[in-house]
């Protein structure tokens, strides 16, 4: 007889199968929710969670594979993954961690899998290894991704990173109490942990199990978003704060459970951490000098918003909180002081911490943003999830019960269905692919598209109907869900190789021709036209003998060819045949 929270897991899976337009093979919903829970911590959004699972034939018993420096999720764009890289930006002793996932819809934990995973990972974790060999033995999504790792590893070398590996094995089985875990299977898991903390010197292996009951309990915990943050003096005027906080209290308001930086307080805040840039050497000198002036007489300091702040004692408890001014002040500190000396006098110094009580009124919290922003020089683009585009968007789709997450996580967590979540880098992923018949940028850039200006302002515009964007979401998430159907026989690795360059060619024969410009679509968007007009087995079979032919010229991969703009010229030219427009 089954166990109740085994009971309510197979619920949860059911509703959520449900909730998709077309449903997925059961293993592989499993394998998406085991490692939604295995990176609750993480904050990392459901795309994100989508693009690391690589689960399939020559997997080596691994399902999904995330990579995080200093908690930041690497896609493969990523900087530190670039030819050329500079860790100038990172400080000594930098969190690295990779996250492996084994999802099993058993009801047990078994030898087997953790002694295949152990096989699999001697190879794959080695930094000697030849990635060519590594794809004669291994499947290209686990090859790529592990790779994150290794390539990482190489690039931070000189930084001393702080490696922890974690492996999560989960199934619908007991993992504690009675008949749970079988001895056997413990003893293979700590020899697994001991393989992983030898990859190299100095680092931690992890092997956890989780359960029915422990995946059931994460599904439904609500996220708390609720901050303590201690003062030393304070003075208030209506719902706006100002106080002193000394840094050693500052660093633990910055700092998880796990000692990493909070970073989902930064979400909104205009720009990322710049690294080894002149104002932050000025900030982190000033820390240095044991005999200098006051922290806070030398440094602007830092703007919270919330949406409630209760003052208990000397310790405020601060509800949603954004850091929107001080991110590169913040990083500096945290950075300079876990590597500090217990007893440096940095600890002791304070900062100044303005605290703005914004309620539930997110226009107002965007305005504090870009008027506390507009001292510095930020380029107007780099406000992006403030821009008045982005906030009309997500009214649009609101109204058309579809949820834009120009706040990442906001519609998650407050237990809106995936299905009709679409964050700011899909719909830039859509718009480029759809909109500009450029999907290999949509495959090569993931998470770039929006760092430089003039991409940003060809992808994002008030000249574009906002209706269009709707359109495009609903249409990438339509060839994404056809994809993940047994009607498509498509693995991960290959939907995520084919996914916008089928979205291209199926918008373009809706259209009857290739799209230069969202604008195009509008008629499509003002009338409803979905892509169910178009016959996406028929779309698909044309670009899968596009990509065959394209590997037959140049022996190129479908990654590598689905990276280049030759392909996207070849699919062009076939689809401007006549002979090709019907498919």
């Amino acid at each position: 007889m089954a166990d109740n929270e085994q009971v309510l897991l197979d619920q949860i899976l059911v509703q959520l199968q449900n909730e998709r337009t077309v449903p997925i093979r059961e293993d592989e919903a499993f394998e998406l929710f085991a490692a939604e829970q295995a990176l609750t911590a993480r904050q990392v959004s459901q795309e994100e969670i989508a693009d690391g699972v690589i689960g399939g034939s020559n997997d080596g018993a691994i399902d999904a594979v995330y990579v995080f420096v200093d908690g930041a999720l690497l896609s493969e764009d990523s900087d530190v993954l670039q030819a050329g890289f500079s860790a100038v930006k990172y400080s000594s002793g930098i969190n690295l961690e990779l996250w492996l996932v084994q999802a099993k819809r058993e009801v047990s934990f078994t030898e087997t899998t953790i002694d295949k995973a152990a096989s699999a990972l001697a190879r794959l974790l080695s930094l000697s290894e030849n990635e060519a060999d590594l794809l004669q033995l291994y499947s290209q999504g686990v090859v790529s991704r592990t790779g994150f790792f290794r390539k990482a590893l190489k690039a931070l070398a000189t930084k001393h990173p702080k490696v922890t590996i974690h492996f999560v094995y989960a199934t619908r089985g007991r993992a504690v109490g009675p008949n749970a875990i079988n001895a056997k299977v413990e003893i293979k898991a700590r020899n697994l942990e001991a393989q992983l903390a030898d990859v190299i010197s100095g680092a931690k292996g992890n092997v956890e199990f989780l359960g029915a009951a422990e995946l059931w309990r994460r599904a439904n915990a609500v996220p708390s978003y609720t901050t303590e943050l201690t003062y030393q003096e304070n003075a208030t005027s209506g719902n706006s704060h100002v106080a002193l906080v000394k840094l050693r209290d500052y660093r633990t308001f910055l700092t998880d459970e796990g000692g990493l930086l909070r970073r989902h307080i930064f979400d909104w805040n205009v720009r990322d951490y710049q690294g080894d840039v002149e104002v932050n050497r000025e900030i982190r000198e000033s820390l240095e000098n044991p005999t200098g002036p006051e922290f806070w007489w030398l440094n602007n300091g830092v703007t919270i918003v919330c949406s409630k702040a209760t003052a208990v004692g000397k310790t405020y408890c601060l509800d949603d909180v954004q850091v929107v001014n001080g991110l590169q002040s913040s990083h500096t500190i945290f950075n300079f002081l876990r590597a500090a000396p217990v007893d440096h006098p940095a600890f002791d110094r304070s900062v100044l911490v303005r605290i703005l009580v914004t309620g539930d009124d997110l226009a107002t919290r965007d305005r504090v943003i870009r008027a506390t922003n507009r001292q510095t020089s930020v380029p107007a683009a780099s406000l992006r999830a403030t821009d008045d585009i982005q906030r009309d968007i997500e009214a649009y789709f609101l109204a058309h019960d579809w949820y834009y997450d120009r706040r990442k996580n906001f519609y998650r967590n407050n237990g809106r269905s995936a299905e009709r979540i679409v964050s700011i880098p899909l719909l830039a992923q859509a718009v480029m692919a759809m909109g500009l018949s450029r999907p290999d940028n949509s495959r090569a850039r993931p998470s770039s598209l929006l760092k430089r200006d003039e991409e940003y302002g060809r992808i994002f515009s008030k000249e574009i109907p906002v209706e269009i964007y709707l359109w495009l979401a609903r249409a990438q998430k339509e060839v994404d869900s056809f994809l993940a159907s047994e009607s498509a026989e498509m693995d991960v690795a290959d939907r995520t190789n084919y996914r916008f360059h089928l979205a291209m060619v199926a918008t373009a024969k809706l259209m009857g021709c290739p799209v230069r410009s969202p604008k195009q679509l509008g008629r499509l968007a003002t009338a409803g036209t979905s892509l169910s007009g178009v016959d996406l087995l028929a779309a698909l079979a044309f670009v899968r003998h596009a990509y065959s032919e394209h590997k037959g010229r140049t022996g190129n991969p479908n990654d590598k060819i689905a990276k280049g703009p030759e392909f996207v010229q070849h699919l062009i030219g076939q689809l401007d045949d006549p002979a090709d427009r019907d498919g």
